[in-house]
């Protein structure tokens, strides 16, 4: 019977090398928390998030002071009864959010430290549908100092060189006029056969808004658009829906299989982008991808290929991981042993 026998945690705030903008936000740094468990007899499971650009001591002390504690002693296969008493301790805490995260964390870690343990890579652990490859598309777009429609349009068509055959970028923080010439160059230095995916960070505050963009943006053919409103504003995400020929995704930020319900029950996306680091871990993810199965609709996760490609290669209607060419935006695999040896 393996049982855990240490919880450690950190983190890390890594800047980025260029300010880095995209619909509402500017980015200077980001923060990661990394969590190792140890089991009894010495296997070691990791997991990770990332915490915001600012505040990851939040989720420190979330793991040191709620969730430690809890699973010292406890044994390591029985993770869905410590997610659900886990879970029971954020009630007063805040179930979404930071202190999600750090249960998602923990439960990424103890799925990881049970795979390691039997000599199996996760997704084999987890029972995969593929044992090949799964599809990736290269994201990207962010708006910079000084960078053109023209310098965005190079720098997907250099992905789409790599070998990618479908590429997200950002929208949303020009006028309607600006955002489709930028989308126009895009389409144009892509060519028509590469998927185009708009990412517009919660950036419309209303219907007519979005429809004043996306009217624009159709004639690209655009495979979806992300995140129109605040994550809150299911209504106005299945409104939209209805109303336009691109697909909407959103799911990012949702954490807990009930919000995720809400949206299938709503029909407010057809794409939806469950992160295993932010919505409980992959015990929920999993919950999550099940259900949508019942509404024959595909998950195509957020962020973190590291983590997502093993939770994509194991279930049948997930699809496209997220992955970053470079650390413009995602600065995560700096952290990685060998990384920057890798890229040179």
């Amino acid at each position: 019977m393996v049982r855990i026998g240490s919880v450690s945690v950190c983190v890390v705030r890594v800047p980025l090398d260029r300010v880095t903008s995209f619909a509402t936000r500017t980015v200077r740094a980001r923060e990661y928390c990394l969590v190792k468990v140890r089991s009894t007899d010495g296997v070691e499971g990791i997991g990770f998030c990332y915490a915001g650009t600012a505040g990851g001591n939040i989720a420190r002390v979330a793991i040191e002071e709620l969730f430690a504690p809890m699973l010292l002693g406890q044994e390591s296969h029985r993770v869905e009864g410590l997610w659900e008493e886990m879970y029971r301790e954020t009630i007063l805490h805040g179930r979404a959010g930071t202190v999600m995260r750090a249960l998602s964390i923990l439960d990424i870690a103890l799925w990881d430290l049970n795979a390691r343990a039997v000599g199996l890579p996760l997704y084999r652990h987890l029972g995969c549908w593929t044992t090949e490859k799964v599809p990736a598309y290269a994201s990207g777009g962010y708006y910079l100092e000084g960078k053109t429609s023209r310098n965005l349009g190079e720098e997907l068509e250099g992905y789409v060189r790599q070998g990618f055959r479908a590429v997200k970028m950002k929208a949303g923080r020009l006028t309607p006029a600006q955002e489709e010439e930028r989308v126009r160059a895009a389409r144009e230095a892509i060519g028509p056969d590469v998927l185009l995916m708009l990412d517009v960070n919660n950036a419309w505050a209303d219907l007519p808004t979005a429809l004043l963009y996306c009217k624009r943006f159709e004639k690209y053919d655009i495979y979806w658009v992300e995140d129109p409103f605040s994550p809150d504003d299911i209504e106005n995400h299945a409104r939209l829906a209805s109303s336009i020929g691109i697909t909407v995704a959103t799911g990012e930020i949702e954490a807990g299989r009930l919000r995720f319900r809400e949206i299938l029950e709503k029909r407010a996306a057809g794409i939806l982008q469950t992160d295993a680091a932010v919505c409980g871990g992959i015990s929920e993810w999993r919950r999550i991808a099940q259900t949508a199965a019942s509404y024959d609709v595909t998950l195509c996760p957020h962020w973190l290929h590291d983590l997502h490609v093993h939770l994509v290669a194991s279930a049948p209607n997930a699809r496209d991981v997220e992955s970053f060419p470079d650390d413009t935006a995602l600065n995560f695999r700096k952290l990685i042993p060998g990384h920057q040896k890798h890229r040179e």
